[in-house]
């Protein structure tokens, strides 16, 4: 563990609101005369942030108390400040979080500010770690990070003040067009937060249930993306099977497929036009132009396991299906505090199930790195790539020593 801790790592794949420290989610509903199950760190842990989950409601539960307290600023910038800290501690060196800002707009914050507050959290963080000793002697690399939008597939009515003031404005049919046309209002405003404001806002994203919610219904949303420069990743095949994977690559044009668990699983193919011959053709097909095109998974081990009752243990997971196949792949913990896990953890359950040896382990690592969406240009990212690999085999080194 402290080998895998030394390491250099991302996380590309992290909600902000599932990595709310539990005293810090504690202490901000006191101070916001908010209910919780238990007010002791313990009692959190025992009845909402649990190892094993009933399925993804159960799962989803936990996000009630964070996104509860993360409705001013001095609360968002706190938690981004603690998310970026809670990283660095652990040896990521560059994460990527998301989160729906929409969850945090009401009366007294607009998109504009929920973004200047997390960003300010964030980069007060990002400074203070970067302005040590170790990192500004070279003997450590700099830590970075992007900010990843999160569009959603479906709302719950009093999830957000904003959602419910959007429909009440719009008045359109299948509920999914509102959605779509969210998604679009979304994805401009946060062009221009990334453009006009300088926040470091470097991909788009779609979450929420896949079931009944195609990535193909959010095409607008993603064109203006593609258009404008930010990069995309969808949520897709964590519910779902090849279909929804097929549809965020082919329709939503994404660099990044977050889960893709069922990337292999025929059975999950609905179409009625394949016989099985067909499906398997069609998933090797797939699998082939992932990798070919290097669209790298953002794999999360400990969150699949939670929330699919049917997969018993990490060696059921197709992650090693994947390593097979030769994809792109990086680790991420997809909810820092849900799912009870680190970078770090995630890696070690990884060595524990999975045949890697060194090198597939340093791939998927590097990888991260280098299908990062980084916020600056190519040839600074370049750079910091080259850096990583020198520190990653300085460590290598040292602990080969050891």
């Amino acid at each position: 563990m402290d080998f895998i801790k030394k390491l250099p790592k991302t996380d590309l794949h992290v909600h902000l609101d599932g990595s709310v420290r539990i005293p810090t989610i504690i202490e901000l509903s006191k101070e916001r005369k908010l209910a919780l199950p238990s007010y002791t760190e313990a009692g959190m842990m025992e009845l909402v942030y649990k190892e094993r989950y009933r399925d993804l409601l159960d799962y989803l539960e936990g996000f009630r108390y964070t996104i509860a307290i993360m409705q001013d600023d001095e609360a968002l910038e706190r938690i981004g400040y603690e998310f970026v800290m809670d990283n660095v501690e652990e040896g990521v060196r560059y994460v990527e979080v998301r989160f729906a800002p929409q969850f945090h707009m009401n009366d007294n914050l607009d998109f504009e500010h929920v973004m200047l507050a997390v960003n300010k959290g964030l980069e007060k963080a990002t400074t203070e770690f970067n302005s040590r000793r170790e990192v500004k002697s070279g003997k450590e690399p700099p830590f970075y990070y992007g900010i990843i939008i999160c569009a959603m597939r479906a709302f719950g009515r009093g999830l957000s003040t904003y959602f419910d003031r959007f429909l009440d404005s719009h008045r359109y049919s299948p509920q999914d067009r509102v959605f779509s046309l969210a998604a679009l209002e979304l994805v401009q405003a946060a062009v221009k937060a990334r453009d006009e404001l300088g926040l470091p806002i470097v991909g788009f994203d779609l979450a929420g249930a896949e079931a009944g919610h195609p990535a193909e219904y959010y095409t607008e949303a993603y064109h203006y993306a593609h258009k404008h420069f930010l990069k995309k990743t969808v949520h897709a095949g964590e519910a779902y099977g090849p279909e929804s994977i097929f549809q965020a690559i082919t329709d939503l044009y994404a660099d990044r497929i977050g889960h893709g668990y069922h990337l292999f699983d025929k059975r999950m193919i609905t179409s009625k036009k394949f016989d099985a011959k067909q499906k398997e053709a069609y998933i090797k097909g797939l699998a082939q132009y992932i990798a070919d095109r290097r669209v790298t998974i953002e794999v999360c081990l400990t969150s699949n396991l939670q929330t699919m009752p049917q997969v018993k243990s990490i060696a059921e997971h197709t992650f090693g299906k994947m390593l097979k196949a030769k994809l792109s792949t990086t680790f991420c913990t997809d909810n820092r505090t849900v799912s009870r896990t680190t970078v770090t953890e995630e890696i070690r359950l990884a060595l524990k199930n999975f045949d890697i040896n060194p090198r597939q382990l340093r791939h998927c690592i590097i990888y991260g790195f280098k299908r990062s969406f980084f916020p600056g240009t190519y040839l600074q990212k370049r750079d910091y790539v080259h850096s990583i690999i020198d520190y990653y085999e300085k460590v290598e080194q040292e602990w080969a020593i050891s």
